[in-house]
Protein backbone atom coordinates (compact mmCIF):
# COMPACT_ATOMS: atom_id res chain seq x y z
CA UNK A 1 0.00 0.00 0.00
CA UNK A 2 1.06 3.08 -0.77
CA UNK A 3 2.31 5.79 2.50
CA UNK A 4 0.52 8.47 2.26
CA UNK A 5 2.26 11.41 4.29
CA UNK A 6 0.41 14.44 6.53
CA UNK A 7 1.50 18.05 4.84
CA UNK A 8 1.94 19.38 8.19
CA UNK A 9 2.76 17.74 10.85
CA UNK A 10 3.57 19.22 14.31
CA UNK A 11 3.46 19.08 15.15
CA UNK A 12 4.34 19.69 15.55
CA UNK A 13 3.42 22.72 16.69
CA UNK A 14 6.03 22.50 18.20
CA UNK A 15 7.37 25.46 16.26
CA UNK A 16 10.67 27.42 17.14
CA UNK A 17 12.46 29.69 15.59
CA UNK A 18 16.11 27.78 15.58
CA UNK A 19 17.23 27.20 12.44
CA UNK A 20 17.31 23.57 10.97
CA UNK A 21 19.92 21.32 13.14
CA UNK A 22 22.81 20.56 11.24
CA UNK A 23 22.63 16.65 11.00
CA UNK A 24 25.50 14.76 12.90
CA UNK A 25 28.26 12.33 11.72
CA UNK A 26 26.28 9.39 10.13
CA UNK A 27 27.71 6.13 9.24
CA UNK A 28 26.79 3.25 7.89
CA UNK A 29 27.22 -0.75 8.42
CA UNK A 30 27.05 -4.02 6.62
CA UNK A 31 23.46 -4.58 5.46
CA UNK A 32 21.33 -6.50 3.50
CA UNK A 33 18.98 -6.81 0.43
CA UNK A 34 15.51 -5.69 1.24
CA UNK A 35 13.74 -6.27 -1.23
CA UNK A 36 11.94 -2.82 -1.75
CA UNK A 37 10.36 -2.79 -5.01
CA UNK A 38 9.90 0.72 -6.68
CA UNK A 39 7.64 1.64 -9.13
CA UNK A 40 9.87 3.32 -11.21
CA UNK A 41 14.20 2.75 -11.46
CA UNK A 42 15.96 4.48 -8.63
CA UNK A 43 17.82 8.09 -9.86
CA UNK A 44 20.34 9.86 -7.75
CA UNK A 45 18.98 13.24 -8.10
CA UNK A 46 20.09 16.86 -6.31
CA UNK A 47 18.48 17.72 -2.89
CA UNK A 48 16.52 20.45 -4.02
CA UNK A 49 16.86 23.70 -1.79
CA UNK A 50 13.39 24.02 -0.99
CA UNK A 51 13.35 20.47 0.54
CA UNK A 52 13.97 22.35 3.95
CA UNK A 53 13.88 18.70 6.17
CA UNK A 54 16.94 17.35 4.32
CA UNK A 55 18.80 20.06 2.41
CA UNK A 56 21.07 20.81 5.40
CA UNK A 57 21.76 17.16 6.41
CA UNK A 58 25.06 16.63 5.37
CA UNK A 59 24.88 15.71 1.75
CA UNK A 60 23.78 16.82 -1.71
CA UNK A 61 22.27 13.66 -3.96
CA UNK A 62 19.19 11.64 -2.71
CA UNK A 63 17.66 8.36 -4.38
CA UNK A 64 13.91 9.27 -5.97
CA UNK A 65 11.45 7.04 -5.79
CA UNK A 66 12.73 7.49 -2.06
CA UNK A 67 12.58 4.67 0.83
CA UNK A 68 8.42 5.82 1.51
CA UNK A 69 7.59 5.42 -1.97
CA UNK A 70 7.47 9.07 -3.18
CA UNK A 71 8.13 8.99 -6.50
CA UNK A 72 7.90 12.37 -7.27
CA UNK A 73 10.14 15.87 -6.17
CA UNK A 74 6.95 17.66 -5.47
CA UNK A 75 5.65 14.29 -3.29
CA UNK A 76 8.92 14.74 -1.29
CA UNK A 77 8.64 18.58 -0.69
CA UNK A 78 4.89 17.90 0.24
CA UNK A 79 4.78 14.88 2.63
CA UNK A 80 8.63 16.10 4.29
CA UNK A 81 7.55 20.05 4.74
CA UNK A 82 5.44 18.60 7.73
CA UNK A 83 8.26 17.26 10.21
CA UNK A 84 10.27 20.31 9.55
CA UNK A 85 8.86 21.83 13.47
CA UNK A 86 9.90 18.48 14.92
CA UNK A 87 13.35 19.16 13.65
CA UNK A 88 13.55 22.66 14.28
CA UNK A 89 12.15 21.64 18.43
CA UNK A 90 15.90 19.65 18.73
CA UNK A 91 13.99 16.55 20.73
CA UNK A 92 17.06 14.33 19.61
CA UNK A 93 20.01 15.17 17.90
CA UNK A 94 19.37 12.10 15.18
CA UNK A 95 15.39 13.07 14.66
CA UNK A 96 17.26 14.53 10.92
CA UNK A 97 19.37 12.22 10.04
CA UNK A 98 16.49 9.43 10.90
CA UNK A 99 13.69 11.14 8.68
CA UNK A 100 16.22 12.06 5.82
CA UNK A 101 17.52 8.42 5.72
CA UNK A 102 13.63 7.98 4.28
CA UNK A 103 12.75 10.66 2.49
CA UNK A 104 16.09 11.47 1.40
CA UNK A 105 18.03 8.41 1.27
CA UNK A 106 21.81 9.00 0.15
CA UNK A 107 22.70 7.86 -3.30
CA UNK A 108 24.38 4.54 -3.11
CA UNK A 109 24.08 0.99 -5.62
CA UNK A 110 21.32 -0.10 -3.29
CA UNK A 111 18.94 1.60 -0.29
CA UNK A 112 19.92 1.44 3.19
CA UNK A 113 17.64 2.12 5.75
CA UNK A 114 18.14 3.40 9.45
CA UNK A 115 19.00 1.36 12.28
CA UNK A 116 16.11 -0.43 14.47
CA UNK A 117 18.27 1.60 17.84
CA UNK A 118 18.45 4.99 16.02
CA UNK A 119 14.61 5.07 15.15
CA UNK A 120 13.66 3.97 18.76
CA UNK A 121 15.76 6.48 20.28
CA UNK A 122 14.07 9.23 17.97
CA UNK A 123 10.86 8.21 18.95
CA UNK A 124 11.58 8.03 22.68
CA UNK A 125 12.76 11.12 22.42
CA UNK A 126 10.18 12.69 20.42
CA UNK A 127 6.73 11.18 21.40
CA UNK A 128 6.32 13.17 24.59
CA UNK A 129 6.14 16.33 22.33
CA UNK A 130 4.11 15.09 19.45
CA UNK A 131 1.78 14.01 22.44
CA UNK A 132 1.78 17.81 23.61
CA UNK A 133 -0.22 18.50 20.59
CA UNK A 134 -2.11 15.47 20.59
CA UNK A 135 -0.58 13.65 17.81
CA UNK A 136 1.37 10.10 18.31
CA UNK A 137 4.29 8.37 17.05
CA UNK A 138 2.92 7.11 13.67
CA UNK A 139 2.50 3.79 12.88
CA UNK A 140 4.31 4.18 9.42
CA UNK A 141 7.14 5.05 11.29
CA UNK A 142 6.99 1.62 13.26
CA UNK A 143 10.47 0.90 14.89
CA UNK A 144 10.31 -2.84 14.01
CA UNK A 145 10.42 -2.22 10.43
CA UNK A 146 14.22 -1.27 10.60
CA UNK A 147 17.44 -3.79 10.68
CA UNK A 148 19.14 -4.08 13.85
CA UNK A 149 22.61 -5.86 12.90
CA UNK A 150 22.73 -5.60 8.78
CA UNK A 151 23.44 -2.31 7.02
CA UNK A 152 21.70 0.61 8.63
CA UNK A 153 22.01 4.09 8.86
CA UNK A 154 23.60 5.21 12.58
CA UNK A 155 24.40 8.28 13.96
CA UNK A 156 27.19 9.27 17.10
CA UNK A 157 25.06 10.84 19.63
CA UNK A 158 26.66 12.14 22.91
CA UNK A 159 24.31 11.95 25.95
CA UNK A 160 24.51 14.63 28.32
CA UNK A 161 23.30 14.52 31.44
CA UNK A 162 20.27 16.08 32.48
CA UNK A 163 20.49 18.75 34.98
CA UNK A 164 18.44 17.91 38.12
CA UNK A 165 17.54 21.35 38.75
CA UNK A 166 16.12 22.11 35.06
CA UNK A 167 12.58 22.35 34.86
CA UNK A 168 11.54 22.26 30.83
CA UNK A 169 8.79 25.16 29.40
CA UNK A 170 6.08 23.21 28.46
CA UNK A 171 6.14 22.86 24.41
CA UNK A 172 3.01 24.81 23.78
CA UNK A 173 4.26 27.79 25.49
CA UNK A 174 7.04 28.85 23.89
CA UNK A 175 7.25 32.71 23.50
CA UNK A 176 8.89 32.95 19.75
CA UNK A 177 6.48 35.53 18.23
CA UNK A 178 7.98 35.23 14.64
CA UNK A 179 4.37 35.40 11.95
CA UNK A 180 6.34 31.97 10.22
CA UNK A 181 5.75 30.03 13.79
CA UNK A 182 2.74 31.21 15.42
CA UNK A 183 1.09 30.40 11.68
CA UNK A 184 2.58 26.80 11.88
CA UNK A 185 1.35 26.39 15.23
CA UNK A 186 -1.90 27.10 14.23
CA UNK A 187 -1.89 24.31 11.47
CA UNK A 188 -1.38 22.17 13.87
CA UNK A 189 -4.19 23.46 16.19
CA UNK A 190 -7.82 23.53 15.09
CA UNK A 191 -8.89 26.86 16.39
CA UNK A 192 -7.75 29.92 17.76
CA UNK A 193 -9.24 32.35 19.98
CA UNK A 194 -8.81 35.69 21.90
CA UNK A 195 -9.09 35.54 25.42
CA UNK A 196 -8.28 35.40 28.93
CA UNK A 197 -7.10 33.06 31.37
CA UNK A 198 -9.47 32.45 34.67
CA UNK A 199 -7.66 29.92 36.43
CA UNK A 200 -4.70 27.15 35.83
CA UNK A 201 -4.24 24.29 37.91
CA UNK A 202 -2.91 21.22 37.97
CA UNK A 203 -5.17 18.02 37.20
CA UNK A 204 -2.96 14.40 37.52
CA UNK A 205 -0.22 14.79 34.99
CA UNK A 206 -1.83 17.58 32.97
CA UNK A 207 -2.75 20.94 33.42
CA UNK A 208 -6.53 22.14 33.28
CA UNK A 209 -6.76 25.50 31.53
CA UNK A 210 -10.38 27.22 32.52
CA UNK A 211 -10.83 30.39 30.16
CA UNK A 212 -12.95 33.79 30.78
CA UNK A 213 -16.23 33.59 29.22
CA UNK A 214 -15.67 36.66 27.23
CA UNK A 215 -13.61 35.16 23.92
CA UNK A 216 -12.99 36.58 20.62
CA UNK A 217 -13.27 33.68 17.63
CA UNK A 218 -10.90 34.16 15.14
CA UNK A 219 -10.59 30.62 13.41
CA UNK A 220 -13.24 28.36 14.50
CA UNK A 221 -12.55 24.96 12.40
CA UNK A 222 -14.53 21.81 13.49
CA UNK A 223 -15.14 23.72 17.07
CA UNK A 224 -19.21 24.76 17.60
CA UNK A 225 -19.89 27.88 19.21
CA UNK A 226 -22.05 26.72 21.44
CA UNK A 227 -18.70 24.10 23.10
CA UNK A 228 -16.92 27.50 22.43
CA UNK A 229 -18.90 29.00 25.54
CA UNK A 230 -17.96 26.19 28.08
CA UNK A 231 -14.65 25.21 26.39
CA UNK A 232 -11.66 23.99 28.97
CA UNK A 233 -8.40 23.24 27.74
CA UNK A 234 -5.69 20.73 28.85
CA UNK A 235 -1.33 21.12 28.64
CA UNK A 236 -0.68 17.57 28.02
CA UNK A 237 1.74 16.41 30.21
CA UNK A 238 1.74 19.85 31.59
CA UNK A 239 1.66 20.00 35.91
CA UNK A 240 5.07 20.16 36.38
CA UNK A 241 6.80 22.49 33.11
CA UNK A 242 6.60 25.93 33.14
CA UNK A 243 4.24 28.42 30.98
CA UNK A 244 4.72 31.85 31.95
CA UNK A 245 1.74 33.19 30.29
CA UNK A 246 -0.14 30.77 32.50
CA UNK A 247 0.95 32.89 36.01
CA UNK A 248 -0.37 36.41 34.12
CA UNK A 249 -3.96 35.90 33.94
CA UNK A 250 -4.83 39.76 33.66
CA UNK A 251 -3.03 39.20 29.90
CA UNK A 252 -5.32 39.00 26.83
CA UNK A 253 -3.88 35.75 24.88
CA UNK A 254 -3.73 34.23 21.74
CA UNK A 255 -5.20 30.86 22.44
CA UNK A 256 -5.18 27.62 19.69
CA UNK A 257 -6.26 24.20 20.37
CA UNK A 258 -7.46 20.96 18.61
CA UNK A 259 -9.99 18.29 19.91
CA UNK A 260 -8.14 14.58 21.04
CA UNK A 261 -10.48 11.84 22.38
CA UNK A 262 -12.92 13.73 24.55
CA UNK A 263 -10.66 16.69 25.42
CA UNK A 264 -9.32 20.19 23.95
CA UNK A 265 -5.76 20.60 23.98
CA UNK A 266 -4.10 23.50 24.71
CA UNK A 267 -1.39 23.41 21.09
CA UNK A 268 -0.20 27.30 21.01
CA UNK A 269 -0.44 31.05 23.35
CA UNK A 270 0.67 33.61 22.85
CA UNK A 271 0.55 36.82 24.47
CA UNK A 272 -1.71 39.40 22.86
CA UNK A 273 0.78 42.05 21.71
CA UNK A 274 0.00 44.71 19.15
CA UNK A 275 3.43 46.55 19.57
CA UNK A 276 4.57 43.46 17.62
CA UNK A 277 4.31 43.67 13.80
CA UNK A 278 4.66 39.35 13.67
CA UNK A 279 2.30 38.90 15.79
CA UNK A 280 -0.12 41.32 13.76
CA UNK A 281 0.56 39.94 10.68
CA UNK A 282 0.12 36.64 11.84
CA UNK A 283 -3.18 37.22 13.19
CA UNK A 284 -4.21 39.60 10.07
CA UNK A 285 -3.27 35.80 8.09
CA UNK A 286 -5.14 33.10 10.62
CA UNK A 287 -8.34 33.37 8.96
CA UNK A 288 -6.90 33.17 5.53
CA UNK A 289 -4.38 31.13 5.80
CA UNK A 290 -4.33 27.34 4.37
CA UNK A 291 -3.24 24.72 6.23
CA UNK A 292 -2.33 21.20 4.83
CA UNK A 293 -5.24 18.51 5.90
CA UNK A 294 -3.12 15.83 7.77
CA UNK A 295 -5.10 14.28 10.62
CA UNK A 296 -6.23 10.64 8.74
CA UNK A 297 -2.50 9.96 9.31
CA UNK A 298 -2.76 10.32 12.91
CA UNK A 299 -5.92 8.52 13.58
Amino acid sequence: MRIIWPQKLIWFALVSAVPLLEAAEYEYFSWRDTGHVYGKSPQCVPIPEDLRLCYSVGYNQMLLPNLLDHETMAEVRQQAGSWVPLVHKGCHAGTQVFLCSLFAPVCLDRPIYPCRWLCESVRDSCTPLMEAFGFPWPDMLNCNKFPVKDLCIAMNVTDEPERSDYTPTCPVCDSEMSTEVILERMCASEFAIKTKIKEARKDNSDRKVVLHKRKKPLRLGTLKREDLKKLVLYVKNGANCLCQALEHLQDNYLIMGRKTGKRYLLTGIHKWDKSSKEFKKAVKKLKSHKCPAYEAVFK
